[in-house]
């Protein structure tokens, strides 16, 4: 599977450097950008990736470009950013993952630590794929529920009995038993705790 991997740097010697240390693996594509309006124009036309930001660049810094991501990314499944500061600046670094950077690395890096880190966002991509993918997944199977299908799911997910959920759609509590084994044959699950599962990664049940 190839990998892309966005540099996005005004200083031509480390767009250089980190261009040919990436280059170095044969399972990866290495794309440099000069500045932050070059990489945000080019974003809707980018493979799912991860990009290394410059933070202090002209005109759009890598904030700037951290925003214009979340914007445009509504998913943040797209892309794995991660800033490269200078030594010891803390702050930078603290205000880059408050803006969604997934990790930071300092100049000078490194080869190994900066070849670690990118690994790194490459796995949190695969994960947040296969996240998406089961929530897909999840909704297609509560879609297919009728509406009074949902409605005994609902009631099943927030505690109640079947006689409870019967009065309350004032139906029958075998009604609710029919519509019960329905919307499990649907959710393709064989118990209460699996169709919770359905419901939670579909989103019908809040994680707070």
């Amino acid at each position: 599977m190839t990998r892309s991997i966005y540099i996005v740097d005004d200083d031509d010697a480390v767009r250089a450097s980190l261009h040919t240390l990436l280059s170095l693996r044969s399972d990866v594509i290495v794309r440099s950008f000069r500045t932050g309006d070059q990489f945000i124009a080019a974003v809707p036309q980018l493979d799912t990736g991860v990009a290394l930001l410059d933070f202090h660049m002209p005109g759009t810094n890598g904030l700037d470009v951290l925003a214009a991501l979340r914007e445009a990314d509504a998913d943040a499944g797209k892309f794995a950013a991660i800033m490269l500061t200078g030594e010891g600046n803390v702050l930078l670094a603290v205000q880059a993952m408050k803006a969604g950077a997934l990790d930071f690395i300092e100049k000078p890096y490194e080869a190994a630590t900066l070849l670690d880190t990118v690994d790194a966002a490459f796995a949190h991509l695969e994960q947040a794929s296969i996240a998406v993918t089961h929530s897909a997944q999840a909704r297609a199977r509560i879609d297919a529920l009728s509406p009074r299908e949902r409605d005994v799911l609902m009631g099943l997910i927030e505690g109640r009995a079947n006689k409870v959920i019967a009065y309350e759609l004032d139906i029958s509590p075998r009604t609710v038993e029919v519509y019960r084994a329905n919307l499990m044959t649907k959710l393709a699950v064989r118990s209460l705790p699996e169709a919770l599962r359905v419901a939670f990664a579909a989103g019908m049940i809040s994680s707070s």
